[in-house]
């Protein structure tokens, strides 16, 4: 396996991004391969180190920048934030063939980061886009780590149900494009119009296009059939998640067409979504954490007050 790593100069004075960057380094070959390449795994880890995590991942194309608006605010309510970097984006390691990459690797590569290097238990997770399709797959796989669960633009496809014009759109303009530049995808997809500084922040982890192998298949490891490689693993995953009843709330944004009405399915399906005070994020576009971090943060904290941990 060939690893590209991203000079550490490229995230030299980022705005608004003043937090200090932690590594734990896994084996590549988590999926039953003999590939004994070691892989570098950069997190955030914010916050008084003996409270509970607040564990918040991002999607595709994005990395943990786009939680500097809401890990100040959650870390201020006295949380505890711990914000990893796919592998393939960010400051994580970069495998630079697209064969290198599997939706089960990713879930591979964050489970040996999150529970085997890091330990994470009694977590507060919120994911988004492919941080929901990862994280929910981690919640599936050990749901006695968590505590309850925030989702916000994402879910978790199983082949079983079409994913509308919008993604497959996508899908097709991820692989095809000649072009395929980090920050405008991002800056499409929000609201808000972001900043030359903040473009170059999103586009700081790619120095050149062998740098964006992962952000350039990702879509397409989405599952958008039953025949696809992860589409039996994401029904398993449901089945554990249709037993689920640790609170769980959706807070999707009212300006995302590409997961508009996925709420919809966590509604139906999830045990821990009832009663909940689900809720949407008015203004917001698919990048909600950027364009309205610290509502969301704020919703996530008035969440943890809401629903006390139990033992169980």
């Amino acid at each position: 396996m060939r690893v590209l790593r991203t000079p550490e100069d490229r995230f030299a004075d980022l705005p608004d991004f003043p937090f200090e960057p932690k590594y734990v380094e896994i084996d590549s070959g988590v999926d039953g391969g003999v590939d004994d390449t070691r892989l570098r795994v950069h997190y955030l880890d914010e916050g008084p180190a003996d409270a509970a995590p607040v564990l918040l991942m991002h999607g595709e194309p994005t990395w943990s920048y786009l939680y500097r608006f809401m890990i100040p605010s959650l870390v201020a309510a006295g949380h505890r934030c711990v914000v990893p970097d796919l592998v393939g984006f960010g400051r994580s390691d970069k495998p630079g063939e697209t064969s290198d990459y599997s939706y089960a690797r990713h879930v591979g590569w964050m489970r040996a980061a999150l529970f085997d290097a890091l330990d994470l238990r009694d977590i507060t997770f919120f994911g988004q886009d492919w941080g929901s399709l990862v994280g929910l797959r981690l919640v599936a796989a050990e749901p006695d780590r968590y505590a309850r669960v925030v989702i916000g633009n994402g879910g978790m496809p199983d082949g079983e149900r079409p994913l509308g014009e919008a993604f497959l759109a996508w899908q097709k303009f991820s692989k095809e494009s000649p072009a395929f530049v980090i920050s405008q995808i991002i800056n499409g997809g929000c609201t808000t119009s972001l900043d030359a500084d903040v473009l170059a922040a999103y586009d700081a982890p790619f120095p050149d296009e062998t740098y964006k192998v992962a952000a350039r298949i990702m879509p397409s490891l989405v599952p958008t059939g039953p025949d696809d490689p992860a589409a039996a693993d994401n029904q398993a995953a449901w089945r554990v998640l249709d037993a689920f009843d640790k609170p769980f709330l959706c807070a999707f944004s009212d300006s995302d067409p590409i997961t508009k009405g996925g709420d919809r399915v966590l509604l139906r399906r999830i045990p821990g979504t009832k009663g909940q005070a689900h809720t949407t994020i008015v203004g917001a576009g698919h990048f909600l954490q950027e364009d309205r971090g610290p509502e969301l943060a704020a919703v996530i904290a008035d969440f943890i007050t809401q629903t006390p941990a139990t033992t169980r």
